[in-house]
């Protein structure tokens, strides 16, 4: 019987575009993409994500690959990036609340670095409804390593087969699969599908 949801955060319950805070600092759509990739899509940030290196480390690495001209927008995209590239899923919020009501307890088990979980509260659907959360950063595994998923249920007292986890990877419903943990993939980005899943699932 499921008794937890756990859900992923960033294309899950926020929507996520790195190249918002590319557009609102730099006005040249080349420059945009050349600062994009070197700072969203950089090893730094996996890196980040895993909690194995400083911010200020990391930035130094991400502009050290950008001309001299580009080095400031690209510091003010990664200082500000989390006011401009993540917004909240309207439809999860409501899911969010009903599956509260319901009485299932509620999990965050995301990838992220050590500084979005006390800037993202404001951004996370029905935050306050969630029983706990964990980010990659705090313990450095990132999904779909089995230590992440293995954590999860060590610091909530979780049984992995009483949990349906909420991703948008399917390499990531996967590696929770693998560890007891059935899932849905939300690549298709539909709550409506979603829906009907954990109809099946939670009847």
């Amino acid at each position: 019987m499921i008794k937890n949801i756990v859900f992923d955060m960033g294309k899950v319950l926020l929507d996520y575009e790195s190249m918002r805070a590319c557009r609102h600092f730099i006005e040249n759509e080349d420059d945009q993409k050349l600062v994009c990739s070197a700072v969203f899509d950089s090893p730094e940030w996996i890196l980040l994500d895993m909690g194995l290196i400083s911010e200020e480390e990391g930035l130094a690495k991400m502009c050290a690959r950008l001309p001299e001209r580009l080095q400031e927008a690209a510091k003010q995209c990664f200082a500000h990036w989390p006011e401009y590239c993540m917004w909240k899923i309207d439809a999860m919020e409501t899911l969010v609340r009903e599956l509260k009501t319901k009485g299932y307890g509620l999990y965050i088990c995301s990838n992220a670095s050590i500084r979005l979980p006390s800037i993202c509260m404001d951004v996370i659907p029905a935050a306050e409804c969630f029983d706990g959360m964990l980010f990659s950063a705090e313990i450095k595994y990132l999904k779909p390593q089995k230590e992440m998923y293995e954590h999860l249920f060590h610091q909530f007292g979780l049984k992995p087969e009483e949990c349906y986890f909420i991703d948008d990877l399917p390499m990531n419903i996967e590696g929770a699969k693998a560890c007891g943990m059935d899932g849905h993939c939300f690549a298709d980005g539909s709550v409506e599908n979603l829906r009907k899943d954990l109809e099946k699932v939670l009847a």
